[in-house]
């Protein structure tokens, strides 16, 4: 028994040690993890997204009345055949984008190519706001962080960047990637914006690195701008486009302004955000010259890039129509001072560029016939247009760029 008891005491120390071996050796061998495919369903997350769309469906729905002129016995223009028209391309979308300011004078200057040099021309919008970001960007980093940073600009910002970069035909740069329809710029302005309140908020001032990452996020989203590309079987830059094609001389546009908060008969800034580089360009002059020599203007076959307010009560898509409802204004009251009170309480904004190709005379009044590359002018029957009254141009349209030929009486008092 003794025997036994002295194996069986060798044994448990045997199979103890061998044990320790054993479990010492397992847990000196890295652990390999392995994968799984598993459903990533949230039924929480899911119910938190289908309530939250539900909540704002019926908020959207509650506001979505905004309150309207009634043009129920309105003797509106019906088609753009009644005007008097001036060459203009046919009008394109800006798809999601702020970038009206753009639309509208590029299409202005092709407006202006046709009645100069008698040659049609689409150019490329997307080149111009591409190195408008890069502006942005650059001035951004100079002014530590204090200037605006956004999708829009004033329509002289076109003249400023084809002065540094020239420009180019649509079909050499669209700005939309394989596959896609319409501009979207909602990301890559988000990406932008975000990536420049780091720069701000980190004091990364280096502006080639800067530019370089504003222009890698474009790049994604919108593609590169080519440096050459080739028209008539002829390689060229932008800047030799420019010179070569479009024949324009930038010079000799210039734009008139009427603001009763500036002094009249001199050049000075037109201070809204839009204006990011404070630009002192604008001939102000009182608001009878200004609609006296928008009129002339166009009387003697000249066209305009015009910019102002588009959120009034009389400004409706359905009917294609801006007019001054007597309940906002009569138009006998339409004067310096109710534009200007308007511009001072904000209820009048520079939110929208359009194009002015054509007008009509009716009833001692004036109509104008707008191309805007907007969404709201697809909703009637002329798509891409719209009719405006004289009187809201005369309240509302803050600005508009014109030929100096067009408007040589008026320059002469400055």
């Amino acid at each position: 028994m003794k025997n036994i008891g002295e194996k069986m005491k060798r044994f448990i120390v045997y199979l103890l040690c061998t044990l320790f071996i054993v479990s010492t050796a397992t847990a000196q061998r890295p652990k390999r993890d392995k994968g799984e495919f598993i459903d990533s369903k949230n039924d929480f997350w899911e119910n938190i997204v289908k309530k939250s769309n539900d909540f704002a469906k019926r908020k959207k729905d509650k506001d979505a009345k905004s309150y309207k002129l009634d043009f129920s016995g309105y003797d509106l223009p019906k088609s753009t055949n009644e005007f008097t028209q001036f060459k203009h391309n046919p009008p394109i979308s800006q798809g999601w984008t702020g970038t009206c300011w753009c639309f509208s004078s590029t299409s202005y200057f092709e407006s202006e190519i046709q009645r100069l040099s008698k040659v049609e021309i689409k150019l490329s919008e997307i080149f111009t706001v591409y190195w408008e970001y890069v502006e942005k960007a650059r001035r951004f980093v100079r002014e530590r962080g204090n200037s605006e940073i956004g999708e829009g600009s004033q329509g002289n910002a076109v003249i400023r960047i084809w002065k540094q970069y020239g420009c180019m035909p649509a079909n050499a740069y669209t700005g939309l990637l394989p596959g896609q329809e319409f501009h979207d710029h909602r990301a890559m302005f988000t990406e932008i914006d975000e990536y420049l309140k780091y720069v701000k908020k980190n004091h990364a001032w280096n502006e080639n690195e800067v530019l370089e990452t504003v222009k890698s996020i474009m790049n994604e989203y919108i593609g590169a701008p080519p440096q050459k590309f080739t028209v008539d079987g002829v390689e060229m830059t932008p800047q030799e486009y420019l010179k070569n094609v479009t024949k324009l001389n930038l010079n000799d546009y210039v734009d008139i302004m009427s603001l009763l908060e500036k002094p009249y008969w001199a050049q000075t800034e037109y201070e809204v955000p839009d204006n990011w580089w404070k630009s002192k360009v604008y001939y102000n002059v009182p608001l009878d010259d200004y609609m006296k020599a928008l009129k002339n203007a166009v009387k003697n076959g000249y066209s305009m890039a015009i910019g102002g307010d588009v959120s009034e009560a009389g400004y409706v898509s359905t009917v294609q129509a801006a007019v001054v409802p007597t309940f906002d204004i009569p138009s006998e009251y339409i004067d310096e001072n109710a534009r200007q009170f308007r511009f001072s309480n904000h209820s009048t904004t520079d939110d929208h560029g359009i194009h002015i190709v054509g007008y009509k005379e009716k009833d001692g009044k004036f109509w104008f016939l707008i191309k805007d590359s907007g969404s709201g002018s697809r909703v009637g029957t002329n798509k891409g247009y719209y009719f405006y009254h004289e009187d809201y141009i005369k309240l509302k349209m803050m600005s508009f760029l014109v030929h100096r030929s067009a408007v040589e009486d008026l320059l002469k008092k400055f």
